[in-house]
């Protein structure tokens, strides 16, 4: 599996952290950035590494700014792209599960380091229930995105 990772300014350390972890797990990563200490911003992180999900050149995302609220915004403009805002561990595994999510969001002036990573870890070790009724769901959402692309 390749993870791609991003942040802005307000989550460089959880990113880093997480960096970490996923150097620990042995898995393949993409780091876009950003490694500034000064403003930011959040688009210019979020689409391109929701690009990669969508594109296929990552299998996940992972995207830290101060709440996760922009950056999960921005992912979500990008067609395929399933992102959540994740700040517990029981939601990191529900969302993996439910929705199908394929990119994470977290918030580094939300949670600390220690439970980013454990919310990363369940988060990739976490699977969809394929045939199941959220499959049905996914399937709306899908038809549904790709119908608005169609006919505006």
């Amino acid at each position: 599996m390749k993870i791609v990772i991003a942040s802005d300014y307000g989550g460089v350390t959880i990113r880093k952290e997480i960096i970490s972890l996923l150097k620990e797990l042995k898995m393949d990563y993409i780091d876009l950035g950003c490694d500034c200490s000064t403003s930011v911003d959040y688009p210019d992180y979020a689409f391109p590494a929701a690009k990669k999900v969508a594109d296929g050149e990552a299998d996940r995302g992972i995207l830290i700014c101060g709440t996760g609220i922009g950056m999960s915004i921005a992912a979500n403009k990008i067609q395929g792209v399933r992102c959540a805002l994740v700040h517990d561990t029981f939601s990191a595994k529900a969302t993996r599960e439910h929705n199908d999510t394929n990119m994470l969001a977290m918030g580094e002036r939300v949670i600390g380091p220690g439970l980013a990573r454990d919310i990363v870890k369940v988060w990739l070790e976490a699977s969809f229930d394929n045939g199941s009724r959220h499959e049905t769901r996914i399937n709306k959402i899908n038809e549904f995105e790709n119908n608005q692309l169609l006919h505006g």
